[in-house]
């Protein structure tokens, strides 16, 4: 486990902020597409068409859009954005779209809930989420949050961090009282102290720490699940060509992103309307890119850690349909081919 540095000086204020993007972005009509429209259910996809999610916890999901890698490989594409694993699990669902990104963690509690999803693709090892608190706060550890307000988001990775860092500090949930808020609304939130804590997610939680000099409160980057790209099993079945050449375009652009470095922070900040150094601490810091995108062990190994505390939540009916789920999780045979060539 590793600890930030005290509290970071308030920086020149952003002319656009990711948060107040997507503040603004989860006003809109969810599932609402980069045209106007809202995409319909149970469409499905042509033979040359797929439908994905691109969202700014995901950065290969940006360089993939940004450079059109499917569109100039002959492919339409019909691009939406998540704001969190739950909004991606939900396009999942509602048959919005084919492939979607999520945590490790949010896609096994959807499946074990009965949504028939596989993960295709490892995008990336973050340190995307950890408990983040105010400026001002006088809490030094998680067990100083026992009767206070923390922020999360149900279903995604922070509020999983959340429940396992309670955990480790012999606190339970009913300790705390967790206010269900879409990630950038937990930011906004804590910076006007609504809340007492923040299951922060990046860029949103580097923004406030370097904009509003929150503070990280607890970090440990073993209880974050993995980045991973999500496929409805009806899809991979009907399409499997189509998923192959998704997992492929990840590949080439976690190939360029590793290679260009200051030009993927870059990106990133434009596309998501951040500060440069926002991005860079981010990305630089915070997000391993150089890593075995088939879906294995290693994910396996930290999503066991989370069933017990998802079964005792009522977040899954129960540890053995959780362990069932993970056994069936995993389709790791697109990224092997695309590892391979």
């Amino acid at each position: 486990m590793s600890h930030f540095p005290r509290p970071l000086a308030r920086r020149t204020a952003l002319g656009a902020l990711f948060g107040g993007v997507a503040l603004g972005a989860a006003g809109c009509v969810q599932g609402e597409s980069s045209s106007g429209a809202a995409p319909s259910a149970g469409s499905g996809s042509g033979g040359d068409t797929v439908r994905l999610d691109y969202a700014y916890y995901n950065p290969l999901s940006l360089v993939v859009r940004q450079q059109r890698i499917l569109e100039d490989a002959g492919l339409t594409v019909q691009w939406e954005q998540s704001l969190g694993s739950n909004k991606a699990n939900e396009f999942l669902r509602n048959d919005n779209l084919d492939l979607a990104s999520t945590a490790g963690a949010a896609v096994l509690q959807a499946r074990s809930n009965g949504q028939a999803v596989q993960t295709v693709d490892v995008y990336s090892q973050p340190e995307w989420t950890a408990l983040v608190v105010g400026a001002g706060s006088t809490v030094s550890d998680v067990a100083g949050l026992r009767g206070k307000r923390i922020a999360a988001t149900t279903g995604t990775d922070p509020y999983f961090f959340l429940r396992q860092a309670l955990d480790a500090a012999g606190l339970a949930a009913s300790d705390v009282e967790i206010v269900n808020l879409q990630h950038p609304d937990g930011r906004a939130a804590l910076e006007r102290g609504d809340v007492d804590a923040w299951a922060g997610l990046d860029p949103n939680m580097a923004a406030t720490q370097l904009d509003a000099g929150s503070r990280l409160l607890y970090r440990n980057v073993d209880f974050n699940t993995y980045g991973v790209l999500n496929a409805r099993e009806e899809f991979i079945e009907n399409s499997p060509e189509l998923v192959q050449q998704v997992v492929d375009a990840y590949e080439q652009a976690r190939a360029w992103a590793l290679a260009n470095p200051d030009e993927l922070v870059a990106l990133y900040a434009e596309q998501a309307q951040l500060d440069p150094e926002v991005a860079s601490l981010v990305l630089t810091e915070r997000t391993g890119l150089d890593i075995d995108p088939v879906p294995g062990a290693a994910q396996r190994t930290v999503l066991e850690g989370v069933i017990p505390l998802m079964a005792a939540n009522g977040d899954v009916r129960s540890e053995e349909e959780a362990l069932t789920a993970l056994d069936g999780l995993f389709a790791p045979q697109f990224a092997e081919k695309a590892a391979s060539a």
